[in-house]
């Protein structure tokens, strides 16, 4: 039994179980679903998928059956046993320390509607936290480097980067604090 591959960070097979968990399905409509919600933000090629769903297999964490609705050709359809939703739950309640910790939220906010309460408030939270600290960053170079009104060209353009900066880490804060209060109300 091969264990599934780790990729630092939010991974593929924490990705396909949440999906799985959602509706269990076929590899080619785990593959057009991923393509039309999670792959907007995390992408995964349609061979990457089916890898993966051998991979899960072989380690005990989904099964695969024959879709007999699936007329002349074989199609397996694939759902999540409970060594692969205890993985889920386990990944979704610890901290991301690699990778992009806030793209890995988003996966861990769809696993969590499916399964439940994990304590994601508290690495929201840190989040906030991280993400508050870099836009006070940001307004400190601002307020340093480009209070002047008299900025040349090049400055203009230097400022234009820092404010895509500014402008994301405002958003990403005003979307956690809309997100936290619905975690802390569950």
């Amino acid at each position: 039994m091969l264990p599934p591959v780790k990729i630092p960070g939010m991974s593929i097979q924490h990705a396909l179980l949440t999906s799985l968990l959602e509706k269990p399905s076929t590899g080619y409509d785990l593959a057009r679903r991923f393509d039309k919600s999670i792959g907007y933000f995390w992408h995964a090629s349609h061979q990457q998928i089916y890898r993966e769903l051998g991979r899960m297999a072989e380690a005990g964490w989904i099964e695969a059956t024959d879709d007999n609705e699936a007329g002349k050709r074989r199609r397996r359809l694939y759902r999540v046993l409970p060594p692969g939703a205890a993985e889920l739950a386990r990944w979704v309640s610890t901290p991301e320390t690699d990778g992009d910790p806030a793209r890995s939220l988003l996966i861990k906010l769809r696993a969590e509607a499916v399964i439940g309460p994990h304590g994601l408030e508290r690495e929201l939270g840190q989040l906030m936290v991280e993400h508050r600290a870099r836009l006070d960053t940001y307004r400190e170079i601002e307020q340093r480097d480009f209070a002047d009104g008299a900025l040349s060209t090049a400055q203009k353009l230097q400022h234009a980067v820092l404010r895509a900066g500014i402008v994301a880490e405002e958003g990403w804060l005003a979307w956690a604090g809309e997100v936290l209060p619905v975690l802390r109300d569950r």
